[in-house]
């Protein structure tokens, strides 16, 4: 199961900081339809994530009602990112249920 999203990085300074990518409202749509599938609990949804050339792994979180994507510092760095600027992000879902 494959999802693109693209938008502005930002940065939450939460207990934990880190940045993310808000899931447009069509991907969150989506997401919300196939959760109870694919979710390994609190609504988190593992994927094979691509920034430019850098792929890593991780879970959507859910917020608000729709997805957020973290942004792993080490794919920052690799894709010299910063907040505010525009990303692509590709994802496959990765759910044992889905293989």
């Amino acid at each position: 199961m494959d999802l693109e999203v693209t938008g502005d990085i930002w940065y939450w300074r939460g207990p934990s900081p880190f940045h993310f990518v808000t899931v447009d409202d069509e991907g969150a749509e989506f997401l919300r339809e196939i959760m109870r599938e694919v979710t390994y609990g609190w609504g988190m949804i593992p994927v094979q994530a691509r920034i430019g050339d850098t792929p890593y792994t991780t879970s959507l979180f859910p917020k608000n009602g729709g997805y957020i994507v973290p942004i792993k510092d080490a794919v920052r760095r690799a894709e010299e990112l910063e907040d505010g600027d525009v990303v692509t992000i590709s994802m496959t879902v990765t759910s044992s249920r889905w293989r």
